[in-house]
């Protein structure tokens, strides 16, 4: 299982715009109109890499007890579905719909969005301010498949807990480590 490291996007980086294809309500939404009153977590994923597949239910978790505290979840998948038609749109749909997933789940068919937020891997984590400032990226925990640490989402939580504490966040943003974006050829 290859393992690509996540370029950890500069602190205070204002989160760039994008209209993507929602595959749940199947319609196109903006950052602009989904992003939360207090917070906005952006995470690349993809239905096939087994980092995403290992944390698929701690994000749910994530997005259901966050989410009541004015902060939006928003997944997008940005592989190639040429090479990789286990991303495509339609099991993207299926993904989401089995898991339940709380969030929209955007597809990024140019790719553009995933090279405008510098993402490289799956999953690919931001979390933005009320101002779309980016205030954290890296990993959701230190758990991985097989090295027997338990999916917590610590490193998330805690970054949003400070956020809503109004509290500076001093622990180290480590990379997230995943799967590299399938990138088109």
């Amino acid at each position: 299982m290859a393992r690509t490291l996540s370029n950890m996007l500069p602190l205070g980086t204002l989160a760039p715009n994008f209209e993507l294809y929602d595959v749940v309500s199947e319609k196109k939404h903006s950052l602009q109109n989904l992003k939360g009153s207090k917070a906005t977590v952006i995470f690349f994923i993809c239905n096939h890499c087994p980092f995403v597949i290992y944390i698929n239910e701690q994000l749910v978790k994530l997005a259901n007890e966050y989410g009541k505290n004015g902060i939006s979840f928003i997944a997008i998948s940005s592989n190639d579905i040429v090479n990789y038609p286990q991303d495509s749109p339609d099991l993207m749909q299926r993904v989401a719909n089995e898991l339940n997933y709380p969030f929209p789940y955007l597809y990024d068919e140019t790719q553009e969005v995933a090279k405008a937020y510098d993402a490289t891997c799956t999953p690919d984590n931001y979390i933005f301010d009320a101002d779309l400032k980016l205030i954290y990226r890296g990993q959701l925990d230190d758990s991985r498949p097989g090295n027997e640490v338990e999916v917590t989402g610590t490193d998330i939580r805690n970054a949003l807990d400070c956020l809503l504490n109004d509290k500076e966040n001093l622990n180290e943003q480590k990379p997230s480590i995943g799967c590299g974006i399938k990138w088109k050829r």
